[in-house]
């Protein structure tokens, strides 16, 4: 016996050998076949399980979502369960091109129970899993390898059986060795064979699944890839059977694992929306398949509302989902970082060059996919505070208000929302960042209040405009009028007598904010100060001509109402 003082608590998990390993150059082309879990080993890690009428509701999700392969119960293991089960038979809830499966130990009277709720049925999967690793085995269940391999194959004849006893019904075969990489590979690929056998009716069309699971995650990722690759290279038979992997995340690599056994030849995945499960859970489906989508490739599960699949997931386990959780969480397609919001603005105006400069549709900055693809929304995408750049800040004003800030007027903006931000400590919501724009440059206090503006051609001189104004200073109307070679320069020589600060206007910038019927001008002024400062106002106006002259007003006040 070792002594206890001296042998580690831990190991370096030992390697496979495996020279000749190809997966590492491999590359994934095709989805696999995708198997939800949500409502088995998803449901039982549940503080409180979903009840019949929860789990009738999450089927249903995952059938719109395109789940094919469905582990719906323990069926032997519990009369709700059971029940559930034969609910969803009775009442004809199945899809015709969904199969259905039910989990099941090696024991004939449990095997026998599954079979019984599965009566009627119209295509399933029975899935039946033993103790495969030593730990399990000889610590848990007390059982030598033969008789492991006895009772697994005693388990399939009985399934084969069964199975033909029901002639009506598509019945495939399930088998997984409990924690697989935790297995020796000789001895795993030994039961499996003989259980292959046993069940003996497995053909490239119909093929016997052979589910190889990562039960508890202890190896590095590259390890289940080599145990995968391996297996898939050394199985007699293995144009008839469909390799089926299961990881889970308690080492957090349940993602990278999964992706790397798809390189070493695995057909199939299990796992788990948003990756609820057993300890740290499942492997996420929703990240996966999504990794693969954005990869190009065509997954068959739509996740295009998947905030709405979210919150259906929330509402049904009461288990949220992560703001940072990949592809659904709240922040995942938002910038706070002024860098990356300048970088995304920038990236997203220039999309029409992706095609010819690097031969997708799709290449931004900080956004490997679109997120208008999961039905997330460009509005939330850059979000505001103390430490957001004047590009982001621009672009909330662009996408909510269709307000495009010139951009010598960004920096100005930018430090005023930031103090904003300081000051409250917070984030700031869009539509707080448009009152601070509103209240600053669209309508700033101070002395001066246009009452009107009259322009019209001049009467000898139709190249000139002559234009009158009323304006109240500090509340006293005031009247006058000028020439100009356009409507704003009448304006500002008409004005210019009223203010105590000299200035002049020698460019601005219009735009339209709105489409159609509804569309508004709007103009930004740069008054260019006597003594050489630049200030700026915005107006706002269903005339582009009376927009520039409220964004003078509006520069005025900001300079004297100060």
């Amino acid at each position: 016996m070792k002594d206890e003082r001296t042998t580690p608590k831990y190991g370096i998990p030992e390697a496979i050998d495996l020279p000749d390993r190809m997966w590492p150059s491999q590359t994934v082309t095709a989805s696999p076949v995708w198997c939800s879990v949500d409502l088995r080993d998803g449901n039982q890690a549940l503080p409180d399980p979903m009840d019949p009428d929860q789990k009738l509701e999450y089927f249903e999700l995952l059938c719109r979502i395109g789940f094919k392969h469905i582990e719906i119960a323990f069926p032997s293991a519990s009369e709700a369960d059971f029940r559930f089960t034969r609910r969803l038979v009775e009442e004809d809830r199945i899809p015709d091109d969904v199969y259905i499966m039910g989990l099941t130990q090696c024991r004939p009277h449990l095997i026998d129970r599954t079979f019984e709720a599965f009566r009627g049925l119209k295509r399933g999967i029975v899935h039946a899993y033993i103790a495969a690793s030593e730990l399990h085995r000889q610590h848990v269940f007390g059982m030598d390898r033969a008789k492991t391999l006895e009772k697994a194959v005693e388990a399939a004849r009985q399934i084969r059986a069964r199975a033909e006893a029901m002639p009506e019904a598509d019945i495939r075969f399930q088998f997984s060795p409990e924690e697989f990489t935790d297995t020796d590979l000789e001895f795993t690929l030994d039961l499996c064979t003989q259980v292959y056998e046993a069940w003996g009716k497995a053909t490239p069309e119909k093929p016997l699944i052979l589910n190889l699971p990562a039960t508890v995650e202890r190896r590095p990722p590259n390890h289940y890839a080599d145990m995968i690759e391996w297996f898939a290279k050394n199985f007699p038979h293995r144009e008839s059977v469909s390799i089926s992997v299961h990881s889970h995340n308690d080492q957090g690599m349940a993602v990278a694992a999964t992706e790397l056994t798809l390189l070493a030849g695995a057909d199939r995945v299990e796992g788990t929306l948003f990756g609820h499960g057993e300890r740290t859970g499942n492997v996420d489906l929703v990240t996966v398949a999504n990794n693969l989508y954005a990869r190009g490739i065509e997954t068959g599960l739509d996740f295009s509302d998947i905030r709405g699949v979210a919150d259906v997931v929330e509402r049904l386990t009461g288990m949220p989902v992560y703001y940072r959780q990949p592809y659904a969480g709240e922040y995942v397609f938002t910038a706070f970082s002024g860098s990356h919001q300048d970088a995304i603005n920038k990236g997203v105006h220039r999309l029409g060059e992706a095609p010819d400069k690097f031969g997708m549709r799709w290449k931004v900055p900080y956004l490997h996919i679109d997120p208008e693809d999961l039905g997330r929304k460009f509005e939330r995408l850059i979000r505001i505070n103390s430490q957001s750049g004047k590009g982001g800040i621009a672009w909330v004003l662009e996408q909510d208000y269709d307000i495009e800030v010139p951009q010598d007027l960004r920096s100005e903006l930018r430090e005023i929302v930031q103090a904003y931000s300081d000051r409250m400590g917070r984030e700031v919501a869009s539509s707080e960042v448009y009152d601070l724009f509103r209240s600053e440059f669209l309508e700033p206090e101070g002395p001066y209040e246009l009452v009107g503006y009259w322009p019209r051609p001049d009467r000898e001189d139709p190249g000139y405009i002559h234009g009158e104004v009323r304006i109240k200073v500090h509340g006293e109307e005031k009247a006058g009028e000028a020439d100009g070679n356009g409507p704003v320069s009448a304006f500002v020589n008409a004005v210019r007598p009223f203010c105590s600060i000299g200035f002049s206007v020698d460019d601005y910038h219009e735009q339209a904010v709105g489409k159609g019927a509804d569309a508004t001008a709007m103009a930004f002024v740069p008054l260019k100060l006597d003594d050489g400062r630049i200030v700026y106002g915005a107006g706002s106006d269903s005339n582009i001509d009376q927009a520039a002259v409220r964004a003078i007003v509006a520069g005025l006040n900001r300079l004297e109402g100060s």
